[in-house]
């Protein structure tokens, strides 16, 4: 997919929005940040006349300006009622954020865009909300709110992905899931979650620099696929692996340093909960690429011999040589 140039501003000014919403020192200009970055995202997603790429966009323009309406209207009942003031400025930037239980926007959503715009949104649209989010996190009520928002996004994103045939779909199940992590480690350190968002997105960037190069959707797409490779055959498993945080792979770094911050503080019951959710998605990244493998032993030996050792693009081969061989980098992180 192509892009105009003129794209190029509407991006820029979706990035000014998430730096205004996260430098501002009022809610007021929270909201104003936020609503900049919205009426941004908007023509990204409508980069052409489509059915799918339209209804995305009323979805989007729709629940977040309920959310935005949520913000401006709590922020303003601050001077009457400020703990209410509070939990519905936190249950405005779930909303926008896509986390559970208020997340039945989100997979409906990213199932209309495609690639690009689901990196979008996956990684660039929390950043202002999670820092916001952060910045709520000075009382025990509220606190206690996210950690029971995280856990519930937690299963939700566990249990949704299963049987779910779009990559897209999954995908969204799945960021639904990591945010239990930030969220959690958020109400404890401000420095982790974004060390955990920072691999997250480098991880999730690089399944879907694979599956827009090779114009995957569906999971039939991945079985079907015309002209099977080695390499092909290599690289889905390693980048869905290291999305899952299955060690050796480089997503498992982040979620070894969130089982050290949760086993420091006993919260055991919370951290059993997270690893038995990530053991879930695992399961539904594994009947991605397993049956693929099953089916594609008997073409190994021709597909070698015609098709090029090389058939993709440096920054698909580089992220997935980056997610084999991260962890022995970041040494630090495990000690």
């Amino acid at each position: 997919m192509t892009f105009p140039i003129s794209y190029l501003l509407f991006f820029f000014t979706l990035l000014t929005g998430t730096l205004l919403s996260i430098s501002s020192t009022s809610w007021f200009g929270a909201w104003l940040g936020l609503e900049l970055n919205l009426l941004s995202f908007i023509p990204l997603i409508t980069t052409k006349l489509c059915p799918f790429l339209s209804e995305a966009a009323i979805k989007y323009f729709l629940v977040q300006a309920l959310a935005s309406t949520i913000l401006i209207m709590s922020s303003s009942m601050y001077m009457y009622t400020p703990e209410i003031s509070y939990s519905l400025i936190l249950i405005s930037l779930m909303i926008k954020l896509g986390a559970a239980p208020v997340h039945f926007w989100f997979p409906q959503v990213i199932e209309g865009l495609s690639w690009p715009q689901a990196f979008i949104l996956l990684t660039i649209q929390k950043v202002a909300p999670m820092f916001l989010i952060s910045y709520l996190t000075f009382t025990p009520t509220l606190t206690s709110m996210i950690i029971f928002m995280a856990l519930f996004s937690s299963v939700v994103g566990a249990l949704g992905g299963l049987n779910v045939m779009k990559l897209r779909k999954l995908m969204a199940f799945s960021s639904i899931n990591h945010m239990s992590w930030m969220l959690i480690a958020m109400s404890l350190n401000d420095i982790m979650w974004l060390v955990y968002f920072l691999f997250y997105c480098f991880t999730s960037g690089s399944v879907i620099i694979l599956l827009y190069t090779t114009h995957t959707y569906t999971l039939s797409n991945i079985l079907n696929q015309n002209n099977k490779s080695m390499i092909l055959s290599l690289l889905i498993p390693m980048n869905l692996l290291s999305l899952g945080g299955l060690p050796p792979f480089l997503g498992f770094i982040p979620k070894w340093i969130m089982i050290q911050l949760f086993s420091s503080k006993m919260m055991i019951f919370i951290l059993l909960i997270l690893l038995i959710s990530s053991l879930i998605t695992l399961y539904f990244y594994l009947q991605m690429f397993i049956p693929m493998i099953l089916l594609s032993f008997s073409s190994f030996s021709s597909a070698m011999k015609s098709a090029p050792l090389f058939p993709y693009s440096s920054a698909l081969l580089a992220s997935s040589f980056l997610n084999l061989f991260g962890i022995l980098s970041p040494i630090p992180f495990l000690i």
